[in-house]
């Protein structure tokens, strides 16, 4: 506990009108000078002490509790300065600072532990700073101390310290480090077309002789094999691929190691692209006009993603009706040209209600066979036509056909169902559930024709009369084909008894035999929300085995599935840290990469005090590399310089709290009166003598 006295004014006179008063006094003062009249002095100190009553002074004592100045330091715990020696330091430094501040008297000390931040902030310590200065007296503040790398990530514009900022900075001056840096990564891909990444592998801080010239660059897409290449060091250079699987792509770029390099963190980078298609397209080819082919059509066109070319066979060859060639106003089916030399080209071949009627030879269906088995896919909508003796599954293409017609044509009502094989299959899985259910199954329309097939290979998802196939999906070779055995889906389109989901239907249709990577039947994908890992496994058996994740650092882990619609499985788990983590079950292997394509705390890991030189200037603070020695601590008065050879200084803050304030007058208002009336009689008698 302390006092202290102040002499404080309470005036019975407005200011201005007591500085009026002692003008006037000063003026009558100085005529009695000039006129000589002895007492003149005496005169003076009768107005000067009526002008100090007038002021009305008070003496004023307070009881002080002297504060504790407050000493804050900000312990650097992010990844970059945990690496090699540098946690090591961090420590050793703590601890002379806590012992040497404990030695200096009213003062404590504020540690700030600052970790990593969220997502990839990197270190931010003049966010920090303006936190724990927002809770914090600043009068008390006397020193503020960093320990770390230097190497911070937010901007300190606008952070005013209130006293010296010092930083002691770990890391050797031996220290140097190489990183792999990625460019013009993309985010979209176009399937089967190259892309370009720009790359560059960077050296920093003491590089010993004969580390630069190249560097060994390892690179894998989707978790393949990895291929080797040799890449300059310190020059920019570019690295084109080509990405043939649909979907997201991850790719993994890994720099060999180097002899006495800081960290091998930043060696490595991990890019996620999401492939798709540029263009689809599609050969609709019908038989005849019919009802359904509108609906194909306006499918079709309603893609902008979609190159539709589309023939309907109006006059066929074999009739006869007297009409001269010269007056047909329609263009010749270019046979040749779309089923021979451009077959290739196309992602998807339609044939509604297709049949022979001698404009396509037989070699041409061999070769729609071949177009088949070599990756291409064939959807075939089936009318009366594909049960009679003109059906294109007696010509060559039938090889591939995943089922026979019977020859038979049911002309009656049924509602078509998804069959237990398709409510596990994505192209009709959830189907069901798109209509509001009825009385007797789906909510949705009837149809009223169906060709009768005998299955031979492929997955019936779809079912009609007397449970009779409706919808087979097969793989033939390396490609896919798809059986509809009826033409009626137009019903649904009609909004024929409510209508059914057509549009969806066929769209899953379309995409899956395009080999939409979404609408497979057998996938283990995985998805992440922060560190939380989902995995995913779509198959059409009941029966799931464990899939195994292998962690980046190469630990494995066993996860059971569990169904969570029929067929999809899903498990989830938490990732320990960042990076690929390979998912395998069976035959099937997925990647997926965690955290930023190279986590910023990496991107830099020489230690530096450049980010920071705006706090030390502007506070005269000081920097000391841990390594050189720790400092001894100073107190300094404010406003001079707050570090030296070997020390870094302290401003005191003498900081108190008032805990008692009295208040008395100087003199009573008598007393006052009772000088100046002594001083007034003294220059009388002095004057008339």
């Amino acid at each position: 506990m302390m006092g202290g006295q102040d002499i404080v004014f309470a005036p019975l006179l407005a200011w201005p009108l007591i500085w009026a008063l002692a003008a006037l006094a000063a003026l009558m003062v100085g005529l009695a000078l000039w006129r000589g009249l002895r007492g003149w002095w005496l005169r003076a100190l009768a107005a000067l002490t009526v002008l100090a009553a007038l002021t009305n002074p008070s003496l004023q004592t307070e009881e002080r509790e002297a504060l504790s100045d407050i000493a804050l330091v900000v312990i650097d715990e992010t990844a970059s300065n945990r690496i090699d020696i540098r946690g090591e330091q961090t420590r050793a430094a703590l601890a002379h600072l806590e012992d040497a501040l404990e030695q200096l008297d009213q003062t404590e000390t504020r540690v700030i532990r600052l970790g990593d931040g969220a997502g990839n902030a990197g270190t931010e310590l003049n966010t920090a700073l303006a936190e724990a200065l927002a809770d914090l007296p600043r009068d008390r503040i006397s020193g503020i101390f960093a320990i770390s790398d230097g190497q911070v990530h937010d901007n300190p514009i606008g952070l005013a310290l209130p006293a010296p900022f010092h930083l002691l900075k770990s890391g050797t001056a031996q220290d140097w480090d190489r990183r792999l840096i990625l460019r013009n990564a993309p985010a979209f891909a176009i399937l089967g077309e190259p892309i370009t990444l720009g790359l560059r592998v960077e050296d920093q801080g003491a590089v010993p002789e004969g580390r630069g010239g190249f560097a060994t660059l390892n690179y894998a897409i989707n978790g393949e094999e990895m291929r080797q290449a040799m890449v300059p060091v310190g020059e920019d250079m570019e690295i084109t691929v080509t990405l043939d699987q649909g979907g997201m792509n991850v790719l993994q770029f890994e720099l060999e190691e180097a002899e006495g390099e800081l960290t091998t963190r930043n060696n490595s980078a991990i890019v996620q692209i999401n492939v798709v298609r540029d263009r689809l397209s599609v050969l609709l080819v019908s038989g005849e006009p019919n009802a359904g082919q509108r609906t194909w059509r306006n499918l079709l066109k309603s893609d902008p993603a979609v190159d539709l070319v589309h023939f309907t066979i109006l006059r066929p060859p074999d009739r006869h009706d007297g009409v001269p060639v010269s007056e047909l106003s329609l263009i010749a089916f270019p046979t040749r040209e779309l089923f021979i030399e451009k077959i290739d080209e196309f992602d998807l071949i339609i044939f509604d209600r297709y049949r022979r009627r001698g404009i396509l030879p037989n070699s041409y269906f061999a070769n729609i066979a071949r177009y088949v088995e070599d990756g291409g896919a064939l959807l075939v909508v089936g009318g009366p036509e594909l049960a009679g003796a003109e059906s294109i599954w007696r010509s060559p293409l039938g090889d591939v056909f995943p089922a026979m017609p019977t020859a038979r044509v049911l002309e009656e009502g049924f509602l078509p169902r998804v069959t237990e094989l398709g409510q596990r299959h994505p192209v009709t899985s959830g189907l069901e559930a798109l209509a509001p259910a009825g009385d007797d199954g789906p909510g949705w329309g009837r149809w009223f024709r169906q060709i009768e097939l005998q299955p031979q290979s492929g997955q019936t998802v779809m079912s009609g009369v007397d449970e009779r196939p409706l919808l087979i999906l097969d793989r033939v070779g390396e490609g896919r084909l798809a059986l509809l055995a009826s033409d009626q889906t137009w019903l649904w389109d009609r909004g024929f008894e409510g209508g059914g989901p057509q549009l969806e239907l066929l769209r899953r249709l379309a995409h899956w035999m395009m080999g939409e990577p979404e609408l497979e039947e057998e996938t283990l994908s995985a998805t992440a929300e922060g560190q939380r890992v989902t995995v995913l496994r779509r198959s059409l058996r009941d029966d799931q085995g464990e899939v195994t994740v292998t962690a980046p650092d190469g630990s494995t882990q066993t996860l059971q599935l569990v169904e969570d619609s029929p067929g999809a499985f899903r498990a989830e788990f938490d990732a320990p840290e960042i990076g690929l983590y390979r998912l395998a079950q069976d035959n099937l292997e997925s990647v997926i990469a965690l955290g930023p394509q190279a986590p910023r705390e990496f991107e830099e890991t020489i230690a530096t005090s450049e980010k920071l030189a705006p706090l030390i200037t502007a506070t005269r603070g000081g920097v000391v590399r841990i390594e050189d020695g720790l400092p001894e601590l100073r107190l300094i008065r404010e406003g001079r310089a707050a570090a030296g050879r070997g020390w870094l200084g302290l401003t005191p803050r003498n900081a108190y709290l008032t805990q008692e304030l009295r208040s008395a007058a100087l003199l009573p208002g008598w007393a006052w009166l009772m000088i100046a009336a002594s001083f007034a009689l003294g220059a009388w008698m002095r004057e008339g003598r």
